[in-house]
């Protein structure tokens, strides 16, 4: 019997090995972004800066480790298999729902994650014992569940979120009244104050963090005890004389200072409120083990209300764990996904909005808009106009080659994101609260960017949908862990050690597929050929730009065309599916193009305007294009997937031959433009009526079928929509070739 709860222990130090990789990879972009986004740091001293805080945060996070072995359920109604069959379920959901959020770059709640599924485990379990007690009934289940602290730290979660948005909204307010966007003058007479407040703040709850963590608090805590303003006051003091002298002697910004030291704060901060979340329950499992093994009681009748003694973390653990949370920082591709998603939603310019509009978002706005304007009315003019003054954003002139270095927002911005969070999460650690570092974090970055009108009429719809959109996922979160916890806890029950054999091998098939599908988007990703305005320089590199893209859209409608009929032919929904989805992964990617064509304008030389109409029509066509296939992949699609009749064999017969004849027309477009050779344009074009006439005439053919003996109105629908599409679609290319050569000419005769 030892060696079944052995093989359990090694799976779960393997499971939390997992665990913190796939939890840093989620959590990291909360103490990273700031900095990343503001461009204050180089990366490389980001990640060091951001590696020191994460190891020392591990090592002194002991006190945090209560909250698996006692912080949800009791533990002494408990015997030791339950509680293995417990933590079990737990680090099974945890490791697969963290991965999940990682893979769609969604940034979610680690704390929350691993609270609710300790929650749904231990009332799984607890159901269990009622139902086979005759004198207990679902009231009973308060003997199990430590209620009033389970409630207590969900509540302190959701405030976190409401907390954390008001005082970065109210912060970076005052903030930029103060400052302005043009803050690098107003810095001269604030700088220092503004440096000495958030380095205060920062500094002081990373000490009294860093300390209360550790042994030696109990030495100096009478010294702490009471005199608290005084640390407080003489801190200030101190910061800000640093920050003046920094400043006048360094000729530094001291924001940049504020920035680091802020970044090292908040990871510190993460590592000791979350390493629980990920090291916490195989760390109560071995006390679990070890405590049932001096027992000599069997597994099924030694309560485990030993769980509820205090008992020391191993150093040697936090060191290895604190180790492995750095080298994950260093590596973790997956984190630069979510950290897309909150810098995206964060950014001060505009750009690809990841997230669409909805209905609540447009009404959220519009709201937001009407109460706006009722301020402003009651505002006096002058107040008003002060006040806009103040959010002026300034004019920064690069060079062409350098806009893309732009930083999603400023080094004030910045400074607030990192000292709020930081204050707020210290804070609860230092109550030993588990507070949700994603939360906070995420929360005050949204509430900086409302203060600060990062969210402006083109993007607030998109940018408010996806604050909806993420901290809709963290409700999903509570919930699925919860519910999967449970279920798993109760598979483990009733089935043993073979059901979590089974899990543990689902765990594994479930992470290489999620690799694999991750490292794939990436491949699929740089691949995508998108709009580099820095590159565009001269009119021939406006062709070369607009050859590239065209030869990849033309090529991949190439294959979609043919997979179409071919799918069709052999009435293969799964296939149809598939072509469907990347026929419309297509014409996002020409329509986000079409979006960048206000910004690609903006950029070129004025030598290069003329250039703009040409570009302008070839992104037309190539959206007229795909708009074509499209059509022709959905409604296959429908058709197949509606089981309405087969295409007839007339029918089939002349959608091959129009395929193979536009196979091979599409074929030569290709090559020419990978060679920019586009002396062929004018014959391709002269020998289109070819195929036209060919569509016409299977027009045609199905009209005299209608007369005499087609029987399906669907089957004719499909197929007059089909070549209908197609010529559209032979259209369209021939006119892109048309303008291609017109406009080759013209630059040729200047």
């Amino acid at each position: 019997m030892n060696d079944i709860y052995i093989l359990m222990l090694v799976a779960l130090t393997i499971l939390a090995v997992i665990d913190l990789v796939v939890g840093v990879s989620n959590d990291a972009v909360n103490f990273l972004n700031s900095a990343l986004g503001s461009k204050a740091v180089s990366v490389r001293t980001l990640m060091i800066i951001a590696s020191f805080g994460i190891f020392f945060g591990a090592v002194f996070s002991s006190g945090m480790m209560e909250v698996a072995r006692k912080g949800i359920f009791i533990p002494s109604e408990f015997y030791f298999n339950e509680i293995m069959f417990i933590f079990m379920a737990v680090m099974i959901t945890d490791v697969i729902l963290l991965d999940l959020f990682n893979s769609l770059g969604m940034p979610t709640s680690t704390t929350v994650s691993i609270v609710f599924e300790l929650l749904g485990a231990a009332v799984a379990i607890a159901l269990i014992k009622i139902n086979a007690n005759d004198a207990q009934t679902f009231a009973d289940l308060g003997h199990y569940i430590n209620s009033d602290r389970a409630l207590l730290i969900i509540s302190g979660i959701l405030m976190s979120v409401v907390i954390a948005f008001s005082i970065g909204a109210i912060v970076q307010y005052i903030s930029r009244l103060v400052f302005s966007f043009h803050y690098e003058k107003r810095m001269k007479y604030f700088g220092a104050i503004f440096g000495g407040i958030a380095l205060t703040a920062i500094t002081y709850f990373i000490f009294m963090k860093g300390l209360k963590g550790t042994p030696f608090y109990g030495d100096v805590k009478h010294i702490l005890n009471g005199n608290e303003l005084i640390i407080i006051g003489g801190s200030f003091v101190f910061w800000t004389l640093l920050s003046q002298l920094y400043t006048s002697l360094f000729k530094k910004n001291i924001l940049v200072l504020v920035i680091i030291i802020g970044t090292f704060g908040l990871a510190l901060a993460f590592a000791g409120n979350d390493l629980v979340n990920f090291i916490g329950v195989p760390m109560a499992a071995l006390h679990s083990y070890d405590a049932w093994v001096a027992s000599g009681v069997p597994a099924t009748e030694f309560s485990m209300g030993v769980l509820a003694k205090k008992v020391p973390t191993e150093s040697t653990l936090l060191f290895i764990a604190g180790a492995i949370m750095v080298v994950t920082l260093w590596f973790s591709k997956k984190a630069k996904s979510v950290t897309e998603t909150e810098i995206g939603l964060a950014r001060q310019g505009a750009g690809h909005e990841k997230f669409k509009s909805n209905m609540l978002s447009r009404s959220i706005v519009r709201g937001t808009v009407s109460l706006s304007k009722t301020l402003n009315s009651i505002l006096p003019n002058s107040i008003s106009s002060k006040i806009d003054s103040q959010f002026q954003k300034p004019t920064i002139a690069l060079p062409k080659d350098k806009e893309y270095e732009l930083p999603a927002f400023d080094m004030i911005r910045a400074s607030v994101n990192l000292m709020v969070a930081g204050i707020l999460i210290s804070i609860a650690t230092s109550l030993k609260l588990p507070l949700s570092t994603t939360y906070v974090t995420f929360m005050v970055a949204m509430g900086t960017s409302l203060a600060d009108r990062a969210w402006d009429r083109e993007s607030a719809v998109y940018r408010v949908a996806g604050v909806v959109n993420v901290i809709a996922g963290w409700f999903s979160t509570a919930i699925i862990a919860f519910t999967a916890a449970g279920i798993f806890a109760f598979l483990m029950y009733l089935g043993g050690i073979s059901v979590v054999a089974v899990l543990l091998v689902i765990v594994a098939f479930l992470l290489v597929r999620s690799y694999l599908n991750h490292s794939k988007k990436l491949k699929e990703k740089k691949e995508v050929q998108r709009v580099n305005r820095a590159e565009v320089n001269s009119i021939n590199e406006v062709i070369e730009d607009s050859s590239g893209h065209i030869s990849e859209v033309i090529n991949r409608v190439n294959k979609l065309y043919t997979n179409v009929v071919t799918d069709l032919t052999n009435q293969d929904l799964n296939k149809l599916s598939k072509t469907d989805k990347h026929v419309k992964k297509l014409n996002t990617e020409v329509n986000e193009l079409k979006s960048d064509i206000f910004y690609f304008i903006k950029s070129l030389d004025d030598s290069l305007v003329k250039a703009s109409r040409f570009y302008l029509l070839v992104l037309r066509y190539l959206q007229d294009i795909t708009q074509s296939i499209e059509f022709i992949s959905t409604t296959s699609f429908n058709h197949v997937n509606n089981n309405h009749k087969d295409l007839k064999k007339g029918q089939i017969k002349d959608l091959k031959l129009i395929n193979k004849k536009l196979q091979k027309l599409l074929d030569q477009i290709i090559v020419d433009f990978d060679k920019r050779n586009f002396t062929n344009f004018a014959y391709i074009i002269d020998d289109k009526q070819n195929l036209l006439n060919h569509v016409s005439d299977s027009i045609d053919s199905q009209i005299s079928r209608i007369r005499t003996d087609e029987t399906s109105p669907k089957n004719s629908t499909l197929y007059f929509g089909i070549l209908l599409e197609t010529k559209d679609l032979i259209t369209a290319l021939m006119s892109l070739l048309q303008l291609f050569q017109e406009f080759q000419i013209n630059n040729e005769n200047k």
